[in-house]
This record gives C-alpha cells, structure tokens and sequence, in this order.
C-alpha cells in the first residue's frame, strides 16, 4: 500500500494525486484504473490528468470505462474546459452509452464560446429536443385539462 492505496482492492485509489504512480498502474495492468482517473482529475492539473483519463477510456472492463468517463465530467465540472484529447475521445464515443452523462457535463459546465463544433451543435441539438419535450409536455396537459373539463359537464 502506497499513500493512503491500495492497487489490489481498489481502496483510496480515488484519492490518487501521482499521474506517474497511474503510468505505472497501467503498466502492471492493475484493474482499478478508472477509479484512479477520478482521482487524478480532482487532484492533478488537467493537462497532466487528460492523457490518462484517455486512456482509462479504452479499458476493457466496462465498469472501469465508465468511471474514465465520470472523471472526464468531472475535469469540465472542475475546470470549465477540457482538453483537445478529451474532447475528441468524447466526440468519438457519441452520445449514449459511457460518454452521455460526460458529454452532457461538458455542455453544462464549459462556456459555449469554449466548445469545439462538434459540442456546439450537440448544444443546439439538446436544446431544440428540450424546447420540443416541453412544448410536448404543455400541449398533452392541455389537451388533459380541456378533456377533463369536458368529461366534469356531463
């Protein structure tokens, strides 16, 4: 156990603050990686957690993937941005599946002018399917109301 984890449970690997004690995680194939991206994300500069986190995307183990994908929400909670390489390991995941809740992090904590293209127009995108729920949601309790009201005068 190095500073406070513990590589073969999985304890306090969340708290790692070391990109190189990562680096050599990988190296010896430990399975706790995608924890310990979160932890580089809230304890590390981006630039030094966004390679990892990168790379913890494309575990194999499901769940390891989808925590790589938290910390990738987690670093543009935090900074207000990512990086070229983060954007683009998002981008290439798509909507859905382990990047949705990243991708819809990113959209809520980076400034629009901040956001490639590609996030842009998924802004839009959310936007105008948002606006269109809504619209959706007024317009059946409207039309619940007025049936309501009809069914009360008979």
């Amino acid at each position: 156990m190095a500073a406070g984890w513990n590589w073969e449970t999985g304890e306090g690997v969340s708290h790692v603050d070391d990109p190189a004690e990562v680096d050599a995680a990988f190296e010896r194939g430990e399975w706790p990686l995608g924890s310990a991206v979160i932890g580089l994300a809230f304890n590390c500069a981006l630039d030094e957690a966004s390679p990892r986190i990168v790379r913890a995307m494309q575990l194999t183990d499901p769940n390891q993937r989808a925590l790589a994908f938290t910390a990738a929400g987690a670093a543009a909670r935090i900074n207000g941005e990512l990086t070229a390489e983060l954007y683009a390991a998002l981008q290439a995941e798509g909507r859905g599946a382990f990047a949705e809740h990243a991708i819809r992090d990113t959209l809520t904590f980076v400034p629009f002018r901040k956001l490639p293209r590609w996030f842009k127009w998924q802004m839009v995108r959310t936007t105008v399917v948002d606006k269109l729920a809504y619209w959706r949601t007024l317009f059946v309790d409207a039309v619940e109301a007025a049936w309501s009201a009809l069914r009360r005068r008979r």
